[in-house]
This record gives structure tokens, sequence and C-alpha cells, in this order.
């Protein structure tokens, strides 16, 4: 399992603290399963990443942290 803490500032000088905890092992048990619910999430919504090149996060936003908070042990938590 994992837990970990990303800190930062905008060019605003907002900040803001976003918690990722994770119930395998970071290496291999959770890339999987993030892997597949990405697979999963533009395949029930192909209009996501529409033509070009996109990262996860880009493309799916929070239908992916939806997916994986609901099927892949992934907790997201704004601190």
């Amino acid at each position: 399992m994992y837990d970990i803490l990303f800190a930062g500032t905008s060019d605003n000088g907002r900040f803001a603290k976003i918690s990722v905890h994770g119930d395998m092992d970071p290496g291999y048990g959770s890339t999987s399963k993030m892997i597949a619910e990405c697979a999963v999430c533009l395949a029930k919504n192909p209009d996501l990443a529409g033509g070009g090149i996109w990262t996860p996060s880009a493309a799916m936003g929070l239908d992916l942290i939806k997916r994986l908070e609901d099927n892949a042990g992934l907790r997201f938590v704004i601190e």
C-alpha cells in the first residue's frame, strides 16, 4: 500500500495539497489496475480524448478518478 502527498503552488500563489492512497504495491499492483481502468474509461467514453496526444488525467479527468476510486482501490483527497 502507499500514501503519497502532493503539494504545489500555482503562478498566482495559490497552494494546494492532495493525497493519493492506494491499496496495493504502486510498482505493479496499482499500476495494472490504473491501466485497466484507463482502458475501460476510454472504451465507455471514446469522446474524452478526441485526437492528439493526451495524458490520462488530461483526457479523462474526473471520470477516471471516479473509476479509480470505485474499482481500483485508490483514494484521492484534497487536504
